[in-house]
């Protein structure tokens, strides 16, 4: 999206409504933690279609302790075709704001509604031993820092996952999943005064705003999920009487926060 003049955006700034405001000088209470994305793929199988049941996806900070998993808000329940997410598709199950820490392990709680279409077009249901009713755990041991974005990736091995009971024309589901913890970029995080009213805080690469914000309560901003790269910032007061300034060479690097020095808007 191409960023407007900036006399023009200042001039918009001055038609907010009240609402916006009221949320703009609402303090940022996630600054503190990180945000995950949970994410399926597949390495594909000898079938026409897998559906797998997914209904939750937990965290676990203390891989001693089997009464600490947190479930993840936001899940998107429902049938999944394995087969549908090969050559480097995915789809995301979860998206949410987590605790920063050390996540041992994650946990993927599937239903029952779990089936194989063969090649020969039979449509059956899989079996799911007893053990598995507590979901699959997965060892993850891999830290996560405040205010960055993380993908988890659960790559679904159906080759491997899935067995033909014998000659009973019955299989059975026992998952094997490989999993991957990448930062997705990095953060920004300063202020802008005077903090009075808010200021609009625009990423710039080139002409291009990736990313805007407005300054909350004591005029601190908080940019997440920013890919590696250098940018400018520009902010811009509610208050059309401050003039707008630009910060050049911005420098986000992965799995960092870059911290910006105090900016105050001047008349």
């Amino acid at each position: 999206m191409k960023m407007p003049a900036l006399k023009h955006l200042a001039s918009g700034m001055l038609f907010l409504s009240t609402a916006l405001l009221m949320s703009a000088c609402s303090k940022d209470d996630n600054q503190g933690k990180a945000r995950i994305q949970v994410a399926l793929t597949d390495d594909p199988g000898d079938f026409k279609a897998v559906y797998i049941d997914v209904q939750e996806v937990n965290v676990n900070y203390n891989d001693s302790d089997d009464n600490g998993w947190q479930p993840l808000p936001g899940m998107k329940k429902g049938r999944y075709n394995l087969l549908t997410l090969v050559n480097d598709k995915d789809t995301v199950l979860a998206d949410a704001e987590i605790n920063s820490g050390t996540i041992k392990e994650i946990r993927l709680v599937l239903g029952d509604d779990n089936w194989v279409v063969t090649n020969n077009g039979d449509s059956i249901k899989l079996q799911t031993p007893s053990g598995q009713s507590s979901g699959v755990k997965l060892k993850i041991n891999m830290p996560v820092s405040g205010g960055i974005l993380y993908k988890l990736l659960l790559d679904f091995d159906v080759a491997k996952s899935i067995h033909e009971a014998g000659n009973s024309g019955k299989y059975i589901l026992k998952p094997v999943i490989r999993t991957v913890l990448e930062a997705q970029g990095g953060s920004i995080q300063g202020v802008v005064l005077p903090a009075v009213l808010p200021s609009a805080v625009l990423l710039l690469n080139g002409q291009d705003t990736v990313a805007s914000t407005y300054s909350g309560i004591g005029g601190a901003y908080f940019l997440k999920g920013i890919a590696a790269g250098s940018y400018s910032l520009h902010y811009i007061s509610i208050d059309s009487t401050l003039k707008p300034a630009v910060k050049q060479s911005v420098v986000v690097e992965t799995g960092k926060v870059t911290k910006i020095d105090t900016l105050t808007l001047i008349r």
